[in-house]
C-alpha cells in the first residue's frame, strides 16, 4: 500500500505521538457543545432512562454531541440528582454493543484506555492485537495517564500485570512501550539515524537469522523524529522500507507490534484507519475495535483518520459504517464519525 512506502513528506509531517499534553486538538469530530446546560441534559437523560422503555434517541442525541469533559459534568450532576451512577443506569437500561459504546462515551479517556487493557489481559487468553494497537498508537503522556488509571482501577501496576501475560520478544517490546518513556527530544541526530539504520540492516536483511533485540531496542526507545530520519536512511541502504524488512524477517505477534510501531511513527491516523477497515472486512464485524477507535479518537484525530481512510480505500468511513453497523449502535458510531463534506 503506497501510503506506507512513501517517505517523501515524512520528516515534516506532524505526529500525534509527539503531542505532550492530553488536550484534544482541532482534528476531532466531537467538540465542546456551545451553550452547554448540564441541568437540561441531566433531565433529558433521566426522562429517557426513567420513563417507560428507554428513549435511545435522546441518549444518542445528548451523549454523542457533547465532549468527554462535558459528559463528566453530566455524570456528576446525574449522580447528585438521582443518587445513582449514570454508567450503572446505562448498563441496566441498554444492552450489547449499544450499551458498550454509551458506557465508553461516559468514561474518562484515560480510564477507558485502562479498561480496554484490563479486558485484553483479563479474559481467557490475552488479546494481543488490542495491546499492540493501544501501546503503539498512544503518546507517552497518554500511556502515563492510562497507567495511573489502571493502578486506580486494579490496585496493580499495568507493567506488572502485563509481565505475567505476555512473554518472549513480543512481551519485551510491549513492556518497553508500556513504560511510556520513549525519548521525547525533537532534535534529530543524523549520524545516529545512519548508525541505527545500519544496525537494523545488519540485524535483519544482511544476516542469516534475525537479531530481534536490535529492532526492539531502536524502535521502542528512539523519539518519533529520530525514527523518521532512521526510516529514510534505512531505505537508502536497503532499497526496501524498514516495514518491508520487518515483514520478511520477523513473524507472529512481534512482527505485528513492530510494524504497528513503524506505521504509527509514520502516520497514526492511517494506522488506525487500517485497523477500522480490518474490523469491518470479511465475515462478521469486530465491534470492540470499532467502538474503541471511534470513541477514543473522536476528540483527537478522527477527522484525519477519515481522510486517511478515504485515501487508502477509496470510499468514506461513514459509508462503510452505514453498511456494516445498524440500529442504535450504528447510529452512535455514525454520529461520532460524521459525514465527509
Amino acid at each position: 500500500m503506497s501510503v506506507w512506502g512513501d517517505l517523501d513528506l515524512l520528516l515534516d509531517s506532524p505526529s500525534s505521538l509527539t503531542v505532550t499534553s492530553n488536550v484534544s486538538n482541532a482534528k476531532g469530530t466531537v467538540k465542546d457543545k456551545a451553550n452547554f446546560k448540564v441541568e437540561e441534559d441531566v433531565s433529558a437523560i433521566r426522562t429517557a432512562i426513567e420513563g417507560l422503555g428507554t428513549t435511545e434517541k435522546t441518549l444518542i442525541e445528548v451523549l454523542t454531541q457533547r465532549s468527554n469533559a462535558q459528559r463528566q459534568l453530566i455524570a456528576k450532576a446525574y449522580e447528585k440528582a438521582t443518587g445513582r451512577k449514570l454508567i450503572a443506569d446505562l448498563e441496566g437500561d441498554t444492552h450489547g454493543d449499544f450499551e458498550d459504546v454509551l458506557v465508553a462515551l461516559v468514561t474518562p479517556p484515560d480510564v477507558y484506555d485502562a479498561q480496554e487493557v484490563i479486558k485484553a489481559v483479563k479474559g481467557a487468553g490475552t488479546t494481543e492485537s488490542t495491546l499492540t494497537e493501544i501501546f503503539a498508537s498512544r503518546s507517552n503522556s497518554q500511556i502515563r495517564a492510562l497507567s495511573a488509571a489502571y493502578l486506580a482501577e486494579t490496585g496493580k501496576a499495568v507493567v506488572k500485570d502485563l509481565q505475567s501475560e505476555v512473554s518472549g520478544d513480543y512481551g519485551k517490546a510491549l513492556l518497553i512501550l508500556a513504560e511510556g518513556k520513549r525519548d521525547e527530544s525533537t532534535n534529530v541526530d543524523s549520524a545516529k539515524a545512519k548508525a541505527d539504520a545500519k544496525a537494523l540492516y545488519a540485524a535483519g536483511e544482511k544476516k542469516w537469522g534475525t537479531d530481534e533485540g536490535t529492532f526492539i531496542d531502536i524502535l521502542c526507545h528512539r523519539s518519533v523524529p529520530q525514527l523518521r530520519q532512521t526510516l529514510v536512511e534505512y531505505k537508502s541502504i536497503s532499497k526496501k522500507t524498514l516495514q518491508e524488512s520487518i515483514e520478511s524477517e520477523v513473524s507472529g505477534e512481534l512482527e505485528d507490534l513492530l510494524v504497528a510501531v513503524v506505521k504509527c511513527v509514520k502516520n497514526v491516523p492511517a494506522y488506525l484507519a487500517e485497523r477500522l477497515f480490518k474490523s469491518m472486512k470479511g465475515a462478521g464485524t469486530d465491534e470492540s475495535t470499532l467502538t474503541r477507535i471511534l470513541v477514543s479518537r473522536s476528540e483527537i484525530d478522527l477527522l484525519d483518520i477519515r481522510a486517511e481512510y478515504k485515501k487508502l480505500f477509496g470510499f468514506t468511513l461513514y459509508s462503510q459504517l452505514e453498511g456494516e453497523v445498524s440500529g442504535s449502535y450504528g447510529e452512535v458510531l455514525e454520529r461520532l464519525c460524521g459525514q465527509d463534506n
